[in-house]
């Protein structure tokens, strides 16, 4: 008789990113995701899966989207929140982050959703808490449940990962959104394009396994997912191309590049906000293509996934060792 085969369980304190899952991991949270879509789909959207415990999103950077998927899914799970956000926090008194999460965490709170403008700030964060953390955007490092509500997206779409050719397009050495992307997608089997101007692509890219090109022609022709980024220039430095004019002349989607050069049922994403007009045009950005809106909705169902794998591990007094942050 042939072994039943083990099922695969949820052993993570904290989500610090894509890198530290397995592929494993990363279909566990989709599936999860799936349940929850349906429970969104309910006249009363509401589980009680999470009643009594207490989620802090602390958010020292700007975000609308992000934080309120995360406060809906927590709601959803019937947990209790506190928002708190750096502009009305001690911060501005000069209170440490390592301060501040043991204030927290003398509250008797059981998650916190962190978003920082500093890569690893979440690592540091998880090293000396025990309630989980998770990750909700470091600096240029990660975003990880953003990539996993990409992912979802395209799974729902296509029902397939392996050999699925994804171009990611933009601003690339800005994005935590394009790491976290490429590392999911690269576990799941996907060939993954990034695109952009030579200034917005980083050095030695293609370590990371993908393809580079710096013509937009080249990631539309043969992709079935087009992933576009936003041009960020509020973490530019300095300008890294001649004029907006000109980026949109190059590498800005419109229905006649897309007529021209990609497949007629091909997906286009975007992880907003929206530049309409810039990095995609508003007729693209409201086509038949776009899957945008859908993403959004997603990612209510993949956070209510994360909160809820979390939220029921077992091993969630067994404090996980950050590993070393790379650059």
């Amino acid at each position: 008789m042939m072994k039943e085969k083990k099922k695969h369980t949820w052993r993570h304190k904290d989500l610090l990113g894509i890198e530290n899952l397995s592929e494993e991991d990363l279909v566990l949270i989709l599936d999860q995701a799936t349940g929850f879509k349906e429970v969104l789909a309910r006249p009363i959207p509401k589980v009680p899966t999470l009643r009594g415990k207490t989620i802090v999103t602390l958010f020292c950077e700007p975000s609308t989207r992000t934080r309120a998927s995360f406060d809906l899914a927590a709601k959803r799970l019937s947990a209790d929140t506190l928002n708190i956000a750096a502009s009305s926090s001690s911060f501005l008194k000069g209170e440490s982050l390592k301060d501040t999460a043991r204030n927290l965490e003398a509250m008797k709170i059981d998650m916190i959703i962190m978003r920082h403008e500093c890569a690893g700030a979440p690592h540091f964060l998880a090293g000396e808490v025990n309630a989980a953390v998770i990750n909700a955007g470091d600096g240029f490092h990660e975003h990880p449940t953003q990539a996993l509500l990409d992912i979802y997206t395209i799974r729902e779409k296509l029902g397939k990962f392996k050999g699925v050719k994804v171009s990611i397009i933009g601003d690339i050495a800005h994005s935590r959104v394009a790491r976290s992307n490429i590392l999911a997608l690269s576990k799941l089997g996907a060939e993954v394009t990034v695109c952009g101007p030579k200034t917005l692509i980083p050095a030695e890219m293609e370590k990371m396994g993908v393809r580079v090109v710096y013509g937009l022609k080249d990631a539309l022709e043969g992709a079935d997912v087009i992933n576009v980024l936003r041009i960020q220039l509020e973490r530019q430095k300095k300008a890294l191309f001649p004029s907006t004019r000109e980026y949109i002349n190059l590498f800005g989607i419109t229905k006649e590049k897309l007529d021209r050069h990609a497949k007629e049922d091909v997906v286009i994403m975007h992880p907003g906000p929206v530049n309409r007009g810039v990095e995609i045009t508003q007729e693209v950005a409201d086509s038949r293509y776009s899957v945008i809106l859908d993403q959004v909705t997603n990612g209510v169902a993949v956070r209510m996934a994360v909160l809820f794998l979390m939220g029921h591990n077992k091993n969630l007094e067994q404090k996980e060792v950050p590993t070393k942050l790379h650059n």
